[in-house]
């Protein structure tokens, strides 16, 4: 060796609580959010498809996430104050890998190859920079289209999903913000 003395891992004290960075023989982690202490950190499918399902939501042109009964189930689950930010959303994890699939509806007057490749630019983003894993694909479906003015005049418009969590739309491909979402209980 260097003539340094290094402290083995199973040893008292070898896993300083700071400066990691200068520690011999350990590397700044590649990715953010990966630490190079021992332990394991494990990403439920369920958490980068919420990630995945807000940053596609926020993109201008989506109307709304999923397949037509997937809509109405999430329309129920809105009456009770229960919304369901993974629905149009598929993912499967892999250590340190992620592919996405996103299932959606297109606002009309938009071109839909444009809006699929905004959507897909977003979640890449918010992926990798939110939950730190390689984004391997985004396969974004495009089920149908949604012609505003030809609804019906009985149900009141509502706010759309993006506008009550308070998520900015993006008007081409931008960096995806982050807003905190306050949860507040139904009576």
């Amino acid at each position: 060796m260097d003539g340094e003395n290094h402290v083995l891992p199973d040893q008292p004290g070898a896993w300083p609580t700071e400066n990691l960075g200068q520690v011999p023989g350990l590397a700044e982690p590649e990715m953010p959010g990966q630490s190079p202490t021992p332990g394991r950190t494990v990403i439920s499918e369920t958490a980068v498809a919420k990630v995945a399902g807000v940053a596609a939501r926020a993109v201008d042109g989506v109307y709304a996430l999923g397949t037509g009964s997937a809509r109405a189930l999430s329309a129920i689950r809105d009456v009770v104050g229960s919304t369901d930010l993974t629905s149009g959303v598929r993912t499967e994890v892999g250590e340190t890998q992620v592919a996405v699939d996103i299932n959606l509806v297109a606002e009309y007057g938009i071109p839909l190859q444009e809006v699929a490749n905004r959507v897909r630019a977003a979640v890449y983003q918010a992926v990798e920079a939110l939950v730190g894993l390689r984004v391997i694909e985004v396969n974004v479906e495009v089920n149908d289209v949604h012609v505003a003015g030809y609804e019906s005049e009985k149900a009141a418009p509502r706010p759309r999903l993006a506008e009550r969590l308070g998520v900015q739309k993006q008007v081409g491909i931008q960096p995806v913000e982050i807003q905190p979402v306050e949860i507040k209980d139904v009576p």
